[in-house]
C-alpha cells in the first residue's frame, strides 16, 4: 500500500472511523476518502454503486453500521441486522465490482456462541448459539465474514475479516440507551459525581467478564493487516487480558473520582458470561495490543470531559 493509494474508510465520524483517520494522517496517508452519512447513504444501494464507480478506492475499511449494547440489540434487533446487512452488502459487492486491492470487514465478539470455550478460536463461530440479546447483530455480522469469505473464493478478492472485542475510546457513543458497557458506566460515573450522589445502581451481578481493546490499537491493527499480506481471512484482535464487570467498574470510579458506594441490579441481564478472543493468528503478523486498561480508560475520560458530555454521533463505529 503506498502512501497517496486511495483509501476509503466508511464510517469516519465513529469511533474506529476517527481513529483510523487520524492514524493514517499520522502515517503520511494523503489520499483516504471519506463520507459523512447525508453525503453518502451506504444503505442506498445506487449510491454505493455510484460512488465506487466514480471513486474507484483501492483500499477499503467498513467501520460503518448500527451498534449498540445490550439495551439497544434487545429493543432494536430489526434495524440491527437490517442496516448492518444491508451497509455491508452494499459496500462489498462493489468493492469487489471495480477491483479493490484489499478490504477489511470489521466483525464482532458477538458472533461466537454463547458458550463458547475460552479463548475464543475463529473456528469457533458458528459451532453454537449465540448471546440471545445480541443476535440480530451477530448474525449480521457472520453474513459479512461470509460474504468475504465467498468472494475470496470465487473471485480471487482479499477481503479480510478482523474480529475486535470490545473497543473504547475517544468518540465513543456516551448515550446511555444506546452505548456499549464501558461508555455507559463511564458516562454514568461522570454524572453520579458531578451531582454528588452517595450510590449509584449498574445493570446484572458484575461477575461477567470482558476483553477490552483501546480504539487506537485496533486501528493500528487494520493498517497493520492493509500493509502486510496474510494466508487469514479471519483474525481476532484483542489484548489477551479480560476483566470482571466489577473490576471495570472499580477502574472507572477510581478515574472518574466517584466516591459512592455501587450497588448491583441483578434483575437485569448480564449477556455471555465471558468473552476472550484468542489472538495467535494477527499476532503471528507482528501486531500487539499496547494501551493498558487503566490507560485507556484514563485518555477516555480526559477526552470525554472535553468533548464528549453531548456526544454526536450521526455514523456509529463497529
Amino acid at each position: 500500500m503506498e502512501k497517496n493509494s486511495k483509501i476509503y474508510i466508511a464510517g469516519h465520524r465513529g469511533l474506529l472511523g476517527n481513529a483510523l483517520t487520524k492514524l493514517f494522517t499520522q502515517q503520511g496517508y494523503t489520499n483516504t476518502v471519506a463520507r459523512t452519512r447525508q453525503e453518502l447513504d451506504c444503505m442506498d444501494a445506487a449510491a454505493v454503486a455510484e460512488f465506487f464507480k466514480k471513486e474507484k478506492p483501492e483500499y477499503v475499511v467498513i467501520a460503518a453500521g448500527r451498534v449498540g449494547g445490550i439495551g439497544a440489540n434487545s429493543a432494536y434487533p430489526a434495524e440491527f441486522i437490517h442496516e448492518n446487512i444491508t451497509i455491508q452488502n452494499n459496500i462489498i459487492h462493489n468493492a469487489y465490482r471495480v477491483g479493490v486491492k484489499k478490504l477489511i470487514f470489521f466483525g464482532s465478539s458477538c458472533m461466537y456462541p454463547k458458550m463458547a470455550s475460552q479463548p475464543m478460536k475463529e473456528e469457533d463461530i458458528l459451532t453454537g448459539e449465540i448471546e440471545p440479546t445480541s443476535k440480530a447483530y451477530g448474525i449480521a455480522k457472520i453474513a459479512g465474514m461470509v460474504m468475504c469469505q465467498s468472494y475470496n473464493k470465487q473471485y480471487g478478492t482479499k477481503f479480510i475479516t478482523l474480529i475486535p472485542n470490545t473497543l473504547y475510546g475517544p468518540h465513543d457513543d456516551f448515550d446511555q440507551k444506546t452505548s456499549h458497557v464501558f461508555s455507559a458506566l463511564l458516562r454514568k460515573f461522570h454524572e453520579a459525581k458531578i451531582r454528588g450522589e452517595h450510590a449509584i445502581t449498574l445493570w446484572g451481578t458484575g461477575t461477567p467478564k470482558r476483553e477490552f481493546l483501546y480504539v487506537d490499537d485496533c486501528a493500528e491493527a487494520c493498517l497493520h493487516v492493509l500493509r502486510n499480506e496474510t494466508k487469514y481471512e479471519v483474525m481476532n484482535v484483542g489484548t489477551g487480558v479480560d476483566v470482571a464487570i466489577k473490576d471495570l467498574a472499580g477502574i472507572i470510579k477510581r478515574v472518574t473520582g466517584f466516591e459512592g458506594e455501587i450497588i448491583w441490579d441483578t434483575t437485569k441481564p448480564d449477556g455471555a458470561p465471558r468473552k476472550l478472543l484468542e489472538k495467535s493468528k494477527i499476532e503471528s503478523m507482528g501486531w500487539r495490543a499496547k494501551t493498558p486498561l487503566e490507560e485507556g480508560v484514563a485518555n477516555t475520560y480526559n477526552w470525554f470531559k472535553e468533548y464528549g458530555e453531548n456526544p454526536l454521533t450521526s455514523e456509529k463505529t463497529l
